[in-house]
């Protein structure tokens, strides 16, 4: 528990250094931007390849993998029933429905999988399930119902497998599997890079908290809250129960899953919004709330778990 709490703090503190950053102009108006686009594009993947390449493929491919899946499947599957009965439309349905459910893997997921997890091997199955399964899936659904630009289905379909943080963890997958052993000239440069990705991750992250503006109002509200509720409550809660109930999982691995389950909706899901022209407020909003919430439910499931 003490570990638990301590590595919570460390992420606080450096969030709360990015705020400062953030709110002195340190390091201009594209701050934010350049320590984003140098995680999401180099070091985040030079951390997973570096991580997944020495990691047993068992703990990638494990029951925890089912348990994201399902418990991914329960909350989605709540907004969309909702959404049908609302009748909110087939965009803004899918795009509440990942803010239900698709979780902050690659910017939150990294730092809470090594200062609170201990490993960040352990966000992997969760990463690799959204990006190359929930992703073309929802995808998919958008382009059918004729949001955003136009072009080759196929193309729309192969774009996870574009993302530089999936090509990095797929990368380290294969060489595990395979027995590869990496020359240390080849892979100290590539950890001392990856070394970089959650410091830049949580100062962006800090950064981007200045300015904000109140989220939950305007006819977005209910959809809003909703997706908050799913993403912050709901899906927690049904991983824990699987995951305990069915899987028959305790102490780390049961921590694990749920810590996972509880980060909040991710921030690329506004670009997706964005991208397609449609519930672009209730992303913002549902990813800002689910994002503050997330800090309390995170200390109170490593206090009840950890």
């Amino acid at each position: 528990m003490q570990g638990v709490l301590t590595g919570f703090a460390v992420i606080a503190v450096v969030i709360a250094v990015g705020y400062a950053i953030g709110r002195r102009g340190y390091l201009g108006d594209q701050g934010r931007e350049v320590l984003t686009k140098l995680a999401f594009h180099v070091a985040s993947p030079a951390l997973l390849f570096t991580t997944l390449a020495q990691t047993d493929l068992s703990v990638i491919f494990s029951s925890r993998l089912l348990v994201t899946a399902l418990s991914t499947a329960a909350a989605a599957g709540v907004f969309v029933t909702v959404g049908v009965v609302r009748h909110w439309g087939v965009g803004r349905t899918t795009i509440g429905a990942l803010c239900s459910s698709y979780v902050n893997s690659g910017n939150l997921g990294i730092p809470i999988a090594v200062y609170v997890l201990g490993d960040a091997s352990l966000v992997a199955p969760v990463l690799l399930f959204q990006l190359v399964g929930v992703t073309p899936v929802a995808l998919t659904i958008l382009d059918l119902s004729g949001k955003g630009e136009k072009g080759p289905l196929w193309r729309r379909l192969l774009t996870p497998l574009r993302n530089p943080i999936a090509v990095g963890s797929l990368a380290g997958v294969a060489v595990s599997a395979t027995g590869l052993r990496i020359p240390a000239p080849v892979l100290d440069p590539l950890t001392l890079i990856g070394g970089m990705s959650v410091p830049a991750v949580l100062l962006a992250f800090g950064i981007s908290l200045c300015g904000s503006t109140m989220p939950g109002r305007g006819p977005d509200r209910h959809p809003v809250f909703l997706s908050v509720a799913l993403k912050s409550v709901g899906q927690p809660a049904a991983a824990w129960a699987l995951a305990a109930g069915v899987f028959g999982l305790r102490g780390a691995p049961l921590l694990d899953v749920v810590v996972t389950s509880a980060l909040p909706a991710a921030q690329n899901l506004y670009t997706y919004a964005s991208s397609y022209g449609v519930g672009e407020r209730l992303a913002r909003d549902s990813i800002l709330l689910s994002t503050v919430l997330s800090v309390p439910v995170l200390v109170v499931v490593a206090a009840l778990l950890g």
